[in-house]
């Protein structure tokens, strides 16, 4: 962590769009300055990264880097708040940005009108402080599961399927990464998938307070867990994540052993 002196200052207007989560407990000026000096690259903004872009963006994360291809269609707006029926058959990110910039003003928002490539994953997790992936692929998120790893740079993993949410952080050397806990790319997962917007919704919010916890320092990031909650039962629970001796992504020669 930079030294406080480091961190930009509070405007006047900043206290006052702020001024609620100010009193949050271990948040305050010190932690809505580190959020205002963080950048965090979100992939992609569809019905999951787009709760995630517009929560890091209402509590004032100083800049956003945000990836996501293709035209918005009619199917994509069950979930998808971030975007507008008017814009179907537009690029998708267009909205989306239109929308957090007239939420927040104060918040950069630079945009990746394509998913995460071979060809551009360095360079966009090169920019970010923390990554949130989104992606409903594993190809995407293996690509930014490598080069957070490689950067050292903590990747919140976020997923949904019908009525079940999963979330967990990786940070290499403090924990598993996703190759650990999916050595192979499942064939469960596809781009179309069973989802209603309560459960992305729910998922997005804590992926959310994720990255703030870990920008602030307050709180306790999931390291090393993972949560599991199904809506249809609202049963929640903790998972411990195992790392892997060998991983071809993480593996440090280390034993095997829980992770965090």
């Amino acid at each position: 962590m930079k030294p406080e002196r480091e961190f930009p200052g509070l405007s006047e207007d900043e206290r006052t769009a702020y001024a609620w989560q100010l009193d949050v407990t271990g948040l305050g000026e010190a932690g809505q300055r580190r959020l205002k000096a963080a950048t965090v690259m979100v992939s992609r903004v569809g019905g999951l990264g787009g709760v995630v872009a517009m929560q890091l963006a209402a509590a004032g994360v100083g800049r956003l880097v945000l990836a996501h291809g293709g035209v918005l269609k009619a199917s994509d707006l069950n979930r998808q708040l971030l975007m507008e029926h008017a814009r179907i058959g537009r690029p998708r990110l267009e909205g989306a940005v239109e929308r957090i910039r007239a939420l927040n003003p104060r918040v950069t928002v630079e945009w990746e009108p394509s998913h995460v490539t071979e060809e551009n994953a360095a360079r966009l997790v090169g920019k970010a402080d923390v990554v949130v992936d989104c992606a409903p692929l594993f190809r995407e998120r293996y690509l930014m599961n490598r080069e957070a790893m490689a950067r050292g740079v903590p990747m919140v993993e976020a997923a949904v399927h019908d009525l079940e949410v999963h979330v967990t952080t990786f940070q290499r050397g403090r924990s598993g990464c996703l190759r650990c806990l999916y050595p192979e790319a499942s064939p469960e997962w596809k781009r179309r998938f069973p989802v209603v917007a309560p459960v992305p919704g729910l998922a997005g919010s804590v992926a959310a307070m994720e990255v703030i916890k870990w920008v602030t320092g307050m709180g306790r990031p999931l390291l090393g867990w993972m949560l599991v909650a199904d809506l249809g039962t609202l049963e929640f629970r903790r998972m411990k994540l195992h790392r892997i001796v060998d991983c071809p992504v993480c593996g440090d020669g280390t034993r095997w052993g829980p992770s965090g």
